[in-house]
């Protein structure tokens, strides 16, 4: 029976695809070395689809994923998935929708060749409609490719760009049936460093990746562009979205004539000039941190535990300029973005979008509360590789419980029963789950409760306005109660609550 592609299946299809190509992006990283040797293929893969989830909309899901793949696509690699959503977007069934990408990505390319996506997009779009089916043979058309690209037999790599299309479509499998192929890592023959020492000023020829979005054009000025792109350099690549808009892609010498070329076929934007030796010298440092988080006092912590802060102003809701902004000033190329507050979950990842267009990556890591933040930070690595960073700090967050204290204005009735004015309700992930006569017994009820699922290190953040002996008064009662766990109190000077209290 056809698989129908519907706007629910879409949207898991695409968070799943997301997740697998975070999961083995360094490893595609690492196996790249076709057209250039330059180790970005899983991120930009990554990148590209991040876009495009970003961009999703139920009301017309199939075109707005490729409308966002399009605009954020990053490099050769994500360039031609644009081109695989796009097919996805113009057929109601999985076959048909891949043999359009296999029509669009092979037109868009300059020079197609076997042992590519090319290669894995044929094998997938013959194998009908069963998503195991297709991401069967799309892995069986990667192990092929070593054999059919000289440059990936002698490094003794499969294909990155091939190896990413199957992870996403290996997406698909677990998006319709709930369940993960499981994969043998890509074989790599040689070290990693062997890989990318080859090309580390581009290829012998060109030294230049020049991308833009092209607007205001035709097929006609089109073709004559991919004609002009290819007397200037290699890995020409010029996709559409099927509503006017074009991405331009291609490897030079002259970066100003490949944009003029642009310029007498419509109308150029979102011009990404990279160097291959230099991708990242307009950033001052490779990667940061920045939490998003209100008050000097929790602003110090975060800022002493090493990340970057916006601190937002009480009673006043953080715009996207101003989260763009403090992502732009840390001058990181890659971004790791804690918002500590799920309100503002949706606008960071608009803004992560927005940034990622004009060349940066960003990462948003779901944090509900400050202590969450805390923990991520506590195991955050520069030493480590940046994906198996992200990760690691978004399992420290998802294993952190936020509580919190906050006095009763007015009687209501809560989950727990009725309180009365200046009671103490404690509330844990979002809901009322006691009511204490003070805030010191309020702040020890709530810590006992939160530690009977387990916990090793209990945080306390003070209010603006809390007493100071209240954190004293709940670390000795945990060290007298539970003295297998350690207890860390900081002034947080946050306003809403006099107590909020982490366990990890």
């Amino acid at each position: 029976m056809p698989t129908t592609l519907d706007h629910a299946l879409l949207r898991r299809w695409a968070e799943a695809a997301v997740a697998g190509l975070e999961a083995r992006r360094a490893e595609l990283d690492g196996i790249n070395v076709f057209p250039v040797a330059d180790a970005d293929t899983g991120t930009n893969m990554l990148l590209t689809m991040q876009a495009a989830l970003a961009a999703f909309d139920p009301a017309e899901p199939g075109p707005s994923l490729a409308r966002g793949a399009l605009r954020g696509a990053r490099g050769n690699s994500g360039t031609l998935l644009s081109q695989v959503l796009r097919g996805i977007a113009e057929e109601a069934e999985l076959g048909a929708g891949l043999r359009r990408a296999l029509t669009h990505a092979t037109a868009a390319v300059a020079e197609p060749r076997a042992g590519t996506i090319l290669s894995v997009l044929e094998a997938a779009a013959e194998a009908g409609d069963d998503p195991r089916a297709v991401a069967d043979a799309a892995h069986v058309a990667v192990g092929r490719t070593t054999g059919q690209l000289a440059e990936l037999s002698r490094a003794g790599v499969v294909d990155a760009g091939g190896l990413g299309v199957a992870v996403v479509l290996d997406a698909l499998v677990t998006a319709s049936s709930g369940e993960a192929p499981v994969r043998e890592p890509a074989r790599v023959v040689r070290p990693r460093a062997a890989l990318t020492t080859e090309r580390e000023t581009g290829s012998a020829e060109y030294d230049h990746e020049v991308m833009y979005l092209l607007d205001r054009t035709s097929e006609e000025a089109v073709t004559r562009l991919r004609t002009v792109l290819a007397a200037l350099g290699d890995s020409v690549v010029v996709v559409g979205d099927g509503t006017g808009t074009w991405n331009v892609h291609v490897h030079c010498s002259d970066v100003g004539a490949a944009i003029e070329a642009g310029v007498e076929a419509g109308r150029p934007h979102r011009i990404t000039v990279l160097r291959f030796d230099s991708a990242t010298a307009r950033f001052r440092r490779p990667r940061a941190v920045l939490l998003v988080v209100s008050g000097p006092d929790v602003a110090g912590l975060v800022r002493a535990a090493g990340a970057d802060v916006l601190e937002a102003r009480t009673g006043h809701t953080v715009t996207g300029r101003q989260l763009l902004a403090a992502v732009e000033e840390t001058g990181a190329a890659h971004v790791t973005v804690m918002t500590c507050d799920a309100t503002l979950f949706g606008l960071a990842a608009r803004v992560a979008a927005e940034a990622r267009d004009a060349g940066r990556e960003v990462v948003v890591v779901p944090t509900t509360s400050v202590p969450q933040g805390l923990a991520a930070l506590a195991v955050h690595d520069l030493d480590r590789n940046a994906a198996d960073d992200v990760v690691a700090m978004a399992e420290a967050a998802a294993g952190t419980r936020t509580g919190a204290l906050v006095v009763a204005e007015a009687e209501a009735l809560t989950w727990v029963g009725r309180c009365a004015p200046g009671e103490v309700l404690g509330m844990s992930e979002g809901e009322v789950v006691l009511i204490a006569p003070d805030l010191s017994v309020g702040a020890l009820w709530l810590a006992h409760r939160m530690l009977t699922a387990g916990g090793e290190l209990v945080t306390a953040l003070l209010g603006a306005d809390a007493p100071a002996d209240l954190g004293e008064r709940l670390e000795e009662d945990l060290r007298r109660t539970h003295p297998e766990v350690d207890v860390v109190v900081y002034r947080g000077g946050q306003v809403d609550f006099p107590l909020v209290v982490g366990v990890e």
